[in-house]
């Protein structure tokens, strides 16, 4: 199953993107769906802050694994790094190499996409 969904760059449109996610997983394990909802939300929020275009967020899941991706229409690719230890932003890529099962990003003609994979999916209850 693959849906996608298309939201504006601003703040509500990050939190209508992690509730899109919450909405399309409500029959997994509430932590796989808690760790998708949270790093949808800081690639969501990097796509508002540094993209500042449209962006669209897309759900794939699979038999044992769940891939989220957010596409938008900068073409620069996310520089990983390390936030100091007072700053207030930053530590979203870190999260998502921390959380995720694998995750990367991809130039295309249209911007880029940065995805995760979550795993193992449990059967919905």
């Amino acid at each position: 199953m693959e849906l996608e969904q298309r939201f504006t760059p601003t703040p509500e449109g990050a939190r209508a993107a992690r509730h899109f996610v919450q909405a399309v997983l409500d029959d997994l394990d509430p932590d796989i769906c808690h760790v998708a909802m949270l790093l949808t939300s800081e690639l969501a929020t990097n796509a508002v802050l540094h993209a500042r275009t449209d962006f669209e967020v897309t759900v794939a899941r699979g038999e044992d694994a769940l891939r989220i991706a957010v596409t938008d229409g900068n073409t620069r690719l996310p520089q990983p790094g390390m936030a100091p230890a007072d700053a207030t932003t930053g530590r979203g890529l870190a999260l998502v190499d921390a959380l995720a099962n694998a995750w990367g990003a991809d130039r295309h003609g249209r911007g880029k996409t940065v995805w995760f994979e979550v795993r193992p999916l449990s059967r919905p209850r």
